[in-house]
C-alpha cells in the first residue's frame, strides 16, 4: 500500500532555495528533464561492476536493464560504482576488504539523494558487503544477483569452475595430467560470464538473499547469460519503485524469522561454510540477535535436497531447469517460517506455492533426501572456547570422530614450504594444524583451511586428513576440515598453543574439539606465549585489524556493527 511519505531525495531536489538550484542545476548536465525532480523516487543502482572481478563483468549491461524497470515504473534510476571485490584476483584475501566495501556501499547511499537501492551483486564478497553496507542504512532495498556461469565443459563432462581448483594438485601429481589437459580445462571450465556455478560461497550467498527475501523470487538460480536474467532485473527495477512508495525496507523484511529461514535453505541446498560469517554479520548491522550456536540448533539437521557439487553432482545451470530454489523453499515449509515477508510484498511461502520440480535427480524430494543431516556443526571445546565449525556433508563420514597427531604449521608460507617436503613426519592419520590465518593474523580470514594433502599421502590415495585453522574454506571444496576457530591464534586463542606430536580430538557428533593436554601445561605454555607482530602498521590494513572482530561474531568491524540510518543533519553548504 502506498504512503505519503515524503521522499528522502526530496530535501535535495525539492527545495526552492539555493540548494535545491545547486543540486538541480548540476543534474542537468545529464540532460535530465524537470519532471525527474518532481516526486519521482531516486533509485541508487549499487553497481559491483569491474574488469577486475570478472564474474561481475557483465553488470554494467544488466544495470542498464534495471534503468529500464525503474523509468517504466516512474522512478529517477541513477547508478553509482562501490568497491569491486574479485574473489579469483584480489591478495592477500577479499575478504579483508568486505568490511571496507560495506564502508563504500553504506556512506555513498546515505550521503546521496537516494530513496532506494537495488544492489547488483555477484562474487562471493559482492553480496554480503553490499547488503551489510544497505543494512546500516535501511532504506527500501532489492538484491539483483548476476547469476551463475553456465556449466564448465572438459571432455565431453560436466566440471565446475571452483570445484576443480582443489584437484589440479591430485591431477597433476597422481593422475599425471599433461599441460594440454590443463590447459583444455582452464578454457573450458569458465566458459561464460557470471559467478562460479557450483555451490560455492557466491552461489550460496545469491541462494542466501532469496532466502531471506532480498531478491524477486527464484532470482539465485537463473544463468548469468539466461534472457530471464534481465527480465527479473526489469521488473526488480519496477519493484523498488514501489517499495519505496510503500516505505518496504530493509529491517521489514530482515526479521529474525527471515535470518532462520536462511540458516535452513543453506543447510537444504549445502552451502558454503562462510553463509555463517557473512549472515552473522548481516545480522549485526540491522540489529537481529544471532549468535554461531544457533546455526547448529536450526540448521544442522536439516536434510540435504540438492545435488549440486560440491556436495553433489549437478551445477547451478541444472538446478535452474530443475526449478530453482523456489523448489527447496516449498519442499521445506515446514522447516520454515512461511509468512516471513519477502520485497513483492508476499511471503516466502506465497512466492514459491506453485514451484515446481522438473528433475528429482538434480532437487530431491523432503520425503526421500540425499542426506537426513546435511546443516553446520558447531564444535566447542578447550581448543575453540568461543566455537569452530565443520560442515559434515563436505567431510568423510569415517574421519567425523577421530583423534589424529597434530603436524603443525605456524603460517601459510610454513606450510608452502614443508607440506611435500618426503621427510615431513605425516601420515594419514595425523591432523593438519594450520595458525596464523584468521581475521587479525593474515590479516582477513583467507580461503586457505582446505589445504592440499602432502603429495607423499595423495601419491598413496589418500583423498582425505582432518585439517584444522582458524581460517575459511572455499564454498567449492570439501574435505573434513575444521574452520573459523575463535578465539583465532594471533590473539593468544588455544589454536596458539598446539605443537607438533599433540594430540588432537575430534568428536563431530559430540561436538568436541579438544586438545589433550592438561590444564596446567595449556596455562603453562600460554604463559611463554608471545604474540605476533602486526601485519600493518598504517592505512586501512591497520584500521582493520585494531577493529575487526572474531569469527564467531562475524568478522565485522566493532565500529560497523548497527547502523547510522539514513538522515544526515547537515548540507554541504
Amino acid at each position: 500500500m502506498a504512503t505519503n511519505k515524503k521522499l528522502r531525495s526530496a530535501d535535495w531536489f525539492g527545495r526552492s532555495d539555493k540548494m535545491g538550484f545547486v543540486h538541480r542545476s548540476w543534474f542537468r548536465t545529464q540532460g535530465y528533464p524537470d519532471d525527474y525532480f518532481v516526486n519521482r523516487p531516486v533509485i541508487g543502482i549499487c553497481n559491483t561492476w569491474s574488469e577486475l572481478t570478472p564474474c561481475n563483468n557483465h553488470l554494467r549491461d544488466l544495470a542498464e536493464v534495471v534503468k529500464r524497470g525503474v523509468i517504466e515504473a516512474g522512478g529517477f534510476p541513477l547508478e553509482f560504482p562501490v568497491t569491486s571485490l574479485g574473489e579469483t584476483v584480489m591478495r592477500p584475501t577479499t575478504m579483508l576488504f568486505r568490511n571496507l566495501a560495506s564502508m563504500d556501499v553504506e556512506e555513498t547511499i546515505r550521503a546521496n539523494p537516494i530513496d532506494g537501492v537495488v544492489l547488483l551483486t555477484g562474487c562471493d564478497k559482492t553480496t554480503p558487503s553490499t547488503i551489510m553496507g544497505a543494512c546500516s542504512v535501511d532504506l527500501p532495498t532489492i538484491v539483483v544477483p548476476g547469476g551463475p556461469m553456465l556449466n564448465g565443459r572438459f571432455r565431453g563432462e560436466c566440471i565446475g569452475s571452483g570445484t576443480f581448483n582443489w584437484l589440479i594438485k591430485e591431477k597433476q601429481g597422481v593422475d599425471n595430467y599433461t599441460e594440454q589437459d590443463i590447459y583444455e580445462v582452464e578454457t573450458g571450465v569458465a566458459r561464460s560470464q557470471g559467478h562460479c556455478m557450483t555451490m560455492g560461497t557466491a552461489s550460496s550467498m545469491a541462494c542466501m538473499a532469496e532466502a531471506l527475501g532480498l531478491t524477486l523470487p527464484g532470482a539465485a538460480a537463473i544463468p548469468a547469460v539466461d534472457a530471464r536474467k534481465k527480465q527479473l532485473a526489469q521488473m526488480s527495477g519496477r519493484r523498488i519503485v514501489d517499495m519505496v512508495k510503500e516505505d518496504l525496507k530493509l529491517s521489514r523484511i530482515l526479521t529474525r524469522e527471515a535470518f532462520e529461514n536462511a540458516i535452513v535453505i543453506n543447510s537444504a541446498i549445502g552451502g558454503s561454510s562462510n553463509f555463517i560469517i557473512h549472515l552473522l554479520a548481516i545480522a549485526g548491522r540491522i540489529g537481529v540477535p544471532l549468535t554461531l550456536q544457533d546455526f547448529d540448533n536450526i540448521g544442522s539437521k536439516v536434510p540435504l535436497l540438492l545435488n549440486l557439487k560440491p556436495s553433489g553432482k549437478y551445477l547451478m545451470e541444472d538446478f535452474y531447469y530443475a526449478g530453482g530454489l523456489p523448489v527447496i523453499i516449498k519442499e521445506m515449509e515446514s522447516w520454515l517460517h512461511n509468512n516471513a515477508i519477502t520485497v513483492n510484498g508476499k511471503s516466502i511461502s506465497a512466492n514459491s506455492a506453485l514451484a515446481t520440480c522438473y528433475n528429482t535427480d538434480v532437487i530431491a524430494p523432503l520425503q526421500q533426501p540425499l542426506k537426513k543431516e546435511a546443516g553446520m556443526a558447531v564444535l566447542k571445546g578447550n581448543l575453540a572456547e568461543q566455537g569452530a565449525i565443520i560442515k559434515p556433508s563436505a567431510a568423510s563420514p569415517h574421519l567425523l570422530k577421530h583423534r589424529g597427531r597434530a603436524v603443525v604449521f605456524e603460517s601459510i608460507e610454513d606450510y608452502h614450504a614443508r607440506i611435500d617436503d618426503p621427510s615431513l613426519d605425516i601420515d594419514e592419520h595425523c591432523v593438519i594444524v594450520l595458525k596464523g590465518v584468521g581475521p587479525v593474523g593474515y590479516p582477513g580470514m583467507p580461503e586457505v583451511g582446505n589445504v592440499d594433502l602432502p603429495m607423499k599421502l595423495l601419491q598413496k590415495g589418500i583423498k582425505d586428513m582432518v585439517r584444522i585453522s582458524d581460517g575459511r574454506m572455499s564454498g567449492t571444496a570439501g574435505g573434513t576440515v575444521v574452520l573459523h576457530v575463535s578465539p583465532e591464534s594471533s590473539i593468544g586463542g588455544t589454536l596458539a598453543l598446539v605443537q607438533n606430536g599433540d594430540i588432537i580430538e575430534l568428536d563431530v557428533a559430540a561436538r568436541k574439539l579438544h586438545l589433550e593436554i592438561s590444564a596446567e601445561e595449556l596455562a603453562a605454555r600460554k604463559a611463554n606465549w608471545q604474540a605476533p607482530a602486526p601485519m600493518a602498521t598504517r592505512g586501512y590494513v591497520k584500521f582493520y585489524i585494531d577493529h575487526v572482530q572474531q569469527a564467531h561474531l562475524g568478522a565485522d568491524l566493532d565500529v560497523l556493527r548497527g547502523g547510522s540510518g539514513a538522515e544526515v543533519t547537515r548540507d554541504l553548504h
